[in-house]
């Protein structure tokens, strides 16, 4: 471990954080939604950036139907299943790219010893495959940390202490956590993290951002290195 380095891990959020995909995430929930019967407006989706799509889309499909059930198990499972195979094909016909400067920021921050781990509301048959086309799988980062690996995605902290388990990180203070949405710094903050770091490359505007607990605001996550590396790296 490089001393003059500020932490021993970076947890980074994935859609908006280190991936640009163009929103195709939120298009295809809004969608699968819609078809499934729900009417959510652009604040209900809002609220659940960042979240558990099936527990996004539990509370979405019951949205804007006055007197609507919660959706069953097996109902949830199916417009998952419906909202999978959307972002999927929008994957194909538009691939995501990474966020400009974030694979160099990785491949910096690990060059100086600092643990780089991936987390998302994404389960591993979504994220297995678009890592896979950004070349990011093969050990390009430390973890990858999905919901299915935890009791419960955003807000709660779970991501990122599995993100230290897997990782081998034990002092939480010395992990800083970024995402593009208001939960992943409500996780971030619910964890502990030394450094919650909100960037503006995703979901939610500098005003949003800024009203949620944190420690950082940045317009990229490549900005993360000038954080925590020493200026004359």
């Amino acid at each position: 471990m490089t001393a003059t380095a500020l932490v021993d891990l970076v947890v980074l959020d994935i859609a908006g954080t280190s991936v640009q995909e163009g929103g195709a995430v939120y298009l295809a929930l809004r969608e699968a939604v819609e078809a499934a019967g729900g009417r959510p407006d652009a604040g209900d989706l809002a609220t659940w950036m960042g979240a558990d799509k099936r527990e996004a889309i539990t509370a979405l499909v019951c949205c804007g139907v006055p007197g609507s059930d919660v959706p069953s198990a097996d109902r949830v499972e199916t417009i998952y299943t419906d909202f999978r195979n959307r972002l999927l094909d929008a994957y194909r016909r538009r691939p995501p790219v990474p966020v400009a400067g974030v694979p160099e920021t990785i491949t910096t921050l690990r060059r100086h010893g600092v643990r780089v781990a991936l987390t998302t509301g994404f389960s591993r048959d979504v994220t297995d495959p678009l890592l896979e086309r950004l070349g990011w799988q093969d050990g390009f980062v430390d973890a990858v940390i999905t919901v299915e690996d935890v009791p419960a995605g955003r807000p709660m902290p779970y991501l990122v202490f599995r993100a230290m388990e897997r990782t081998g990180t034990a002092d939480v203070r010395r992990v800083l956590v970024a995402g593009d949405t208001t939960r992943d710094l409500e996780a971030g903050t619910n964890a502990g993290a030394g450094f919650v770091v909100g960037v503006l490359t995703g979901g939610h505007d500098h005003r949003t951002l800024g009203a949620q607990r944190h420690t950082h605001l940045l317009d990229s996550a490549a900005r993360i290195t000038e954080l925590v590396l020493p200026a004359d790296r």
